[in-house]
This record gives C-alpha cells, sequence and structure tokens, in this order.
C-alpha cells in the first residue's frame, strides 16, 4: 500500500486556492477559435522543447519550431525525441478530446513507447525495466539516488495508479497530480525517458482533473527555467530502500503548485483580454482578418478590402482593435505594412 507523507501548509492552500481562482478566470473567457489554435500550437512547441530541454537535450528553441514545422526524414537522435514528445502531446490530446483517456499501467507504458520511439531498444521501449539503474547528479557526474530494485517496480508503480484512482473524490486534484510526479521519478520504472513519460503523464492527470495544460500553457517551461531546481527538488539522495519511509512530499508539492501558479500568469499576459463588453466583443469582419492571417500567415489591407466592402477608415479602425486587444501585430510600413498573430 502507498501511503505519501505530506503536510497541507499555509503556502500549498494559499497556491492551490490561487490556481483554482487563475483557472476560473481562465474559463470565464471566450476566445476565438483560430487564437485558440495558435495559442495551443505554441504551447505544444514549448513544451516539446522544455521538456526535452529538461533531459539535456541541446536543441533551442528556435530549432526545435523548425523540426515540428518541417518533420524530415533524416533526424538525428535530439530531433527525433522532440518529435516524439510533441507527438505523443498530440495524440494524448485528442484520446483526452475523446473521454477515453484513464491513469493505468498501460497508458503510462505507451506515453513511455511514444517518447523513446526508435530511441531505445524494442525490449526497453514502452516496458519496465528489469535492470537496476542509477541517478546521477547532472553537475558532478556523481551517483546520487539508488532507485529501487527492478523487481519492486510494478508492483510500486501498481500502488502508485491504485492510490490515485482511489483517492480522486477524496483528495485535491492538485495534490494528487504533484504526488503523482514525484513518486514516479522516486520509482525510477524505466531505464531512459522516466522525466519525459512522468511529465506527459502529470498532463494527463492534470487535464483529467479540469486543468488541461495541453491546451495553452506549458508546465515544463518553469522546470526548464531553472533544472536544478527543478532536479532538487522532484528527487531524492540516497539509497531508495533506506528513504522509502522518510520521503515527504510537502516540499515538492509548494513547488509543483508554484510552477502551475507561473506558468498560468505567463499565459494569461499572453492571452488576448476578450470578453462580451463592446469594447473586446469581436464581429465577423474581426474573425475573418484573424482567419485569414492564419491561412496566409499575413494580412494587409489590400486583402482585407477584398473581403470585405467596409470603407478604407473602417477597415484601418478594424485592424486598430485587434491591435489594441494583443492579437495582432503591425510589420512593415508604407505600402508594405501588413499584419502577423501576436504570440509574444
Amino acid at each position: 500500500m502507498f501511503t505519501p507523507k505530506y503536510s497541507i501548509t499555509d503556502q500549498l492552500l494559499a497556491n492551490i486556492t490561487r490556481i483554482n481562482n487563475l483557472i476560473r478566470d481562465s474559463n470565464d473567457r471566450r476566445f476565438p477559435k483560430v487564437v485558440l489554435v495558435e495559442f495551443e500550437k505554441t504551447a505544444r512547441e514549448v513544451s516539446s522543447y522544455a521538456s526535452t530541454s529538461i533531459e539535456g537535450n541541446p536543441l533551442p528553441l528556435t530549432e526545435v519550431k523548425k523540426v515540428l514545422k518541417s518533420r524530415p526524414d533524416t533526424i538525428r537522435d535530439s530531433e527525433k525525441e522532440v518529435l516524439n514528445y510533441n507527438q505523443a502531446l498530440e495524440n494524448l490530446n485528442q484520446l483526452l478530446q475523446s473521454n477515453k483517456l484513464e491513469l493505468s499501467l498501460k497508458l503510462i507504458l505507451d506515453i513511455h513507447k511514444q517518447v523513446t520511439d526508435k530511441l531505445l531498444p524494442s525490449h526497453e521501449s514502452g516496458k519496465l525495466r528489469q535492470n537496476p539503474v542509477v541517478v546521477n547528479d547532472p553537475r558532478t557526474g556523481k551517483v546520487m539516488y539508488l532507485p529501487p530494485d527492478a523487481k519492486k517496480v510494478n508492483d510500486l508503480i501498481t500502488a502508485l495508479i491504485t492510490f490515485i484512482n482511489e483517492n480522486s473524490q477524496k483528495i485535491d486534484s492538485l495534490i494528487l497530480a504533484g504526488i503523482f510526479h514525484k513518486q514516479m521519478v522516486i520509482i525510477h520504472p524505466f531505464m531512459d525517458g522516466n522525466g519525459r513519460t512522468t511529465r506527459l503523464a502529470t498532463k494527463v492527470l492534470l487535464a483529467k482533473m479540469g486543468l488541461n495544460t495541453f491546451n495553452l500553457f506549458s508546465f515544463e517551461n518553469y522546470y526548464n527555467q531553472n533544472v536544478t531546481k527543478y532536479f532538487q527538488t522532484v528527487g531524492e539522495y540516497g539509497d531508495y530502500n533506506e528513504l522509502e519511509k522518510s520521503v515527504d512530499f510537502t516540499k515538492w508539492l509548494e513547488y509543483f503548485t508554484g510552477g502551475l501558479i507561473d506558468e498560468l500568469l505567463r499565459v494569461q499576459k499572453l492571452l488576448p483580454k476578450l470578453g462580451n463588453t463592446p469594447d473586446t466583443r469581436l464581429e465577423d469582419h474581426h474573425i475573418k482578418i484573424l482567419e485569414f492571417i492564419k491561412q496566409n500567415g499575413f494580412i494587409s489591407d489590400r486583402d482585407y478590402a477584398k473581403l470585405t466592402d467596409r470603407a478604407k477608415a473602417t477597415r484601418t479602425m478594424d485592424f486598430q482593435k485587434l491591435l489594441d486587444l494583443g492579437l495582432i501585430e503591425r510589420k512593415g510600413k508604407g505600402r508594405s505594412t501588413h499584419y502577423m498573430l501576436k504570440m509574444t
């Protein structure tokens, strides 16, 4: 039986309250589909970059975006890692939308198989490890943690899944997701790909609990900003057999929820402040502009004039409204002036 040790501190309680308020605010706002599509695409790019970067992938975000856009046939392992992670994000999000996703050992193994496809031998990809592993300090290269014996892994991960599922209506969902994340790292169930698999499975848990990080933001981005702190907080030091009864999840849960707040606030600044007031409401002609940019990459006044019979002065006002809402940005000058979606 898995019984995690943790305390509901004032900080943890405050974080959970803040997250719920931020989620409520986000859910109360409505955005045009074209805007959401762009943000979902950006969130996948950032997640694919950050989660693989945490594990040492050298590709910068600009290169990750190029790889995801071109999807080359001949690729290096670093590019394959990014493509695998992005594909897993897309697959899991589709399953979530069809309401066919439940936390299970099969799901975790499927996720691992996706992120390690053609990166690990077939007998290790999507399979629990059968051999011992060690966790080294990325700064010194010295062994800092000895995970549980391979023969214990299946029982440990099964106990974790059972704990999460049986307490879904009893324990706050954010606490459950945080406990799952850290315990997966402690168990270290695979020969490689543990971090990527854990972060994806945690995203599934959060989405099932009402916080869908597949759509608009990337909590992986927060961890990647300070990888050392992430490893120090989520991981343990020593031998699992000696630490098993003493692991306390409290500090990690504070850090985990703090990271969600950080990302929610970051994305909140990027999202256009749209609502149902006359100043913020988008009309059909505004949507036409956004849809045209989505399909063509940019729009000029000349393009817009072909889409509508609105006068030039009125068209200028339409562009200005989208500029004021932070949806688009102006590029070029004079006759070369054009508009693109604003993503940062």
